[in-house]
């Protein structure tokens, strides 16, 4: 195994100015960009949900994360908290529209609202469900059978702080070491969940694939690409490093530093939005109706 190497250095410490802001304020110099909108009327707010959850599937089919019928997106609805906007059995992530999705009661599976001409993912509402019940401040869930997640999850291994990116997940990622094949019952979705942990972020499920969660979709959608990436790198690190070259692994300090300065819920919120508006420049907004 190549020799790892840590480095000794000390964080840089934000000054007194920058101490008192927040993450958003911080990394804005001049006007502070715009983070998660408010709305006045929840209906409001439910179709935004929708509009951004088929924005987010646009950019997954634009990086290569579909596979079949598999892979879904959750969010709690606003209006019935009961309940949860999810996508469409077999219709491909290309091609997704906000009118397309489809409102589950996530205690009991059954389809309450929404896009009633096709199914949803039985495998699915069992791992989401599982996920927004044991985690009520997890309003979105991604999970899809990327590339490298997949082929990366076959280790069943943590990733490594290998560069300043991957630090959004610094002791927020949990990996499921069991593989139970396609989910068909309540208790597997619970191990998931169990794994993913109270506070978790990114879930590496062994011979399966990558999911994130987060407060929007926007924020799991960013962080499941970052995984998605991170793994490709990790691959990539390790292949090199069996020709001898030593790694250089970030400190725990130096990782949780990044951590506290760059992953809070309205930074990935932001983090996310070049993708969609570059969405929305290649193919115009029609996803949104």
């Amino acid at each position: 195994m190549a020799p790892i190497a840590t480095s000794d250095a000390t964080p840089n410490a934000p000054s007194t100015e920058f101490a008192e802001l927040t993450p958003l304020e911080a990394i804005s110099c001049g006007p502070t960009l715009p983070g998660i909108p408010s709305f006045n009327k929840l209906e409001e707010k439910r179709q935004w949900i929708k509009e951004h959850m088929a924005g987010v599937f646009r950019v997954f089919a634009r990086l290569g994360y579909t596979e079949g019928m598999s892979g879904h997106i959750s969010v709690v609805d606003p209006i019935q908290t009961d309940a949860m906007w999810m996508n469409p059995l077999g219709v491909h992530f290309g091609m997704l529209k906000a009118s397309d999705m489809i409102l589950v009661n996530y205690h009991n599976g059954k389809i309450v609202g929404g896009n009633r001409s096709r199914p949803v993912n039985a495998a699915g509402v069992l791992i989401h469900a599982a996920i927004h019940k044991a985690r009520p401040d997890v309003h979105a869930i991604c999970h899809a059978h990327s590339i490298h997640g997949v082929s990366y999850s076959t280790f069943a291994k943590p990733l490594e702080m290998l560069n300043q990116d991957v630090c959004n997940i610094f002791g927020v990622q949990g990996v499921y070491s069991q593989y139970g094949g396609i989910v068909f019952g309540e208790g597997e979705g619970l191990k998931l969940a169990h794994a993913l942990g109270p506070k978790g972020k990114g879930l590496i499920l062994m011979n399966h694939g990558l999911l994130t969660v987060g407060k929007t979709c926007d924020e799991a959608g960013y962080l499941f690409r970052l995984m998605e990436k991170s793994c490709k790198i990790q691959l990539e690190v390790d292949a090199a490093a069996v020709n001898g070259l030593k790694k250089h692994i970030i400190s725990d300090e130096e990782a949780a530093y990044n951590f506290k300065m760059a992953s809070e819920s309205e930074i990935l919120y932001c983090e996310f939005q070049p993708e969609l508006e570059y969405e929305e420049f290649l193919s115009g907004p029609g996803f949104k109706t």
